[in-house]
């Protein structure tokens, strides 16, 4: 969760830089004539002039540092976009069969029986399982949508004590810590004349 709130700032960010910088170029370029402030001074200025690109020639730190700065964006970026698309979602379980070797269980297989098996819970109207973490780790997220008569502490019981514990036990795991989220069914109020 905290990546994915760390990934929307930094685009927002870089987003209104972009959206700013080029609209400001824009502008410049169509005519309107810039602020003091500003970097160019009209239509015609070129981005680096031969005093700018020059003057820090003779300093032997200036390329060094201007290479080291580029490489680390572009490890920053690197890390950014394996971050972004790294996958979220656990592809296998690695269950242990006792004979050291262990063998790998599907992942989806075993959302699908928790998601079936949170569902036909009384008073579950939907439910929704993911696995994350790691394939010797794994951990569950359940999201259960309930009615309005249920009590959510006695949901969230069964589902613990059932779903969570019965597919921990079927895959042989040692523990399944899970992220369980309770929503409540919304109903309109029927207008009675």
């Amino acid at each position: 969760m905290m990546l994915r709130i760390v990934n929307r700032v930094l685009l927002g960010i870089a987003g209104l830089v972009l959206l700013v910088t080029g609209a400001a170029v824009l502008t410049v370029g169509l005519g309107v004539d810039p602020p003091s402030w500003w970097i160019h001074d009209g239509r015609n200025d070129v981005l680096l002039s031969d005093a700018e690109r020059t003057r820090w020639r003779d300093a032997g730190w200036w390329w060094p540092t201007v290479i080291a700065v580029l490489a680390l964006l572009v490890l920053l970026a690197l890390w950014w976009l394996t971050a972004v698309l790294r996958r979220h979602r656990l592809a296998e379980v690695l269950v242990d069969t006792g004979d050291g070797e262990g063998a790998l269980l599907r992942g989806r297989a075993l959302e699908g029986v928790l998601t079936t098996e949170a569902t036909q819970l009384d008073g579950v109207d939907r439910a929704q399982a993911h696995l994350t973490g790691r394939r010797n780790a794994p951990e569950a997220r359940v999201r259960l949508l309930l009615q309005s008569h249920v009590d959510p502490g006695d949901a969230l019981r069964h589902v613990t004590t059932e779903a969570i514990a019965h597919a921990r036990d079927s895959a042989g795991l040692a523990a399944l810590p899970a992220d369980v989220r309770l929503r409540g069914v919304k109903h309109r109020a029927r207008r009675v004349s």
